[in-house]
């Protein structure tokens, strides 16, 4: 295993109750858009690089800290992109994100009372949407689950779950 993928996987795998017969229906990860920006900042970072050398000497560390600053922030974001995971399973939702300190929100199939779908005008011609969680809880750690690709067959496929586990109106099968 290379040291981008130890570093950018969020071992989902061990989140799992594996012996209460817990299994992935569907792991979503970021769609491509939530890397735009980390991109930009990249070309923004070399284009600084390149016009470094036809600055004065005396003023070129001004630039190579933009450029490292730059960079950075880029790395941070596209890392923090990648480790974002949003967990669908036939007991329960959970979301795995954060780079050095990682945080799991969870919320069982039988606390979710809604789920909104936002596609934004971009979102609807690129593919994506937002998932807005409502459960009887007043305070909640998995509400927001931003950038997901494919929202309406996900909803869907969250739907079936609830479904099939019997927590809405009568068991369809």
């Amino acid at each position: 295993m290379s040291v981008l993928t130890r570093v950018t996987d969020p071992h989902i795998g061990r989140h799992l109750l594996r012996d209460e017969g817990e299994v992935i229906v569907d792991e979503v990860m970021h769609h491509w858009v939530a890397y735009v920006r980390p991109a930009c900042e990249a070309i923004v970072a070399l284009a600084v690089l390149v016009a470094v050398p036809w600055l004065p000497v005396d003023l070129a560390w001004l630039p190579m800290l933009v450029v490292f600053a730059l960079a950075a922030h880029a790395a941070w974001k596209a890392v923090d992109a990648k480790r974002d995971r949003f967990v669908i399973t036939n007991m329960r939702v959970f979301r795995v994100h954060g780079v050095f300190a990682t945080q799991l929100s969870t919320m069982p199939l039988t606390r979710i009372l809604d789920i909104t779908v936002a596609k934004p005008l971009h979102g609807r011609l690129l593919g994506f949407g937002h998932f807005v969680f409502e459960s009887a809880a007043q305070e909640q750690g998995l509400r927001d689950v931003r950038y997901v690709s494919r929202p309406d067959e996900r909803d869907l496929t969250i739907q079936r779950v609830v479904q099939r586990a019997g927590l809405r109106g009568p068991r369809v099968n």
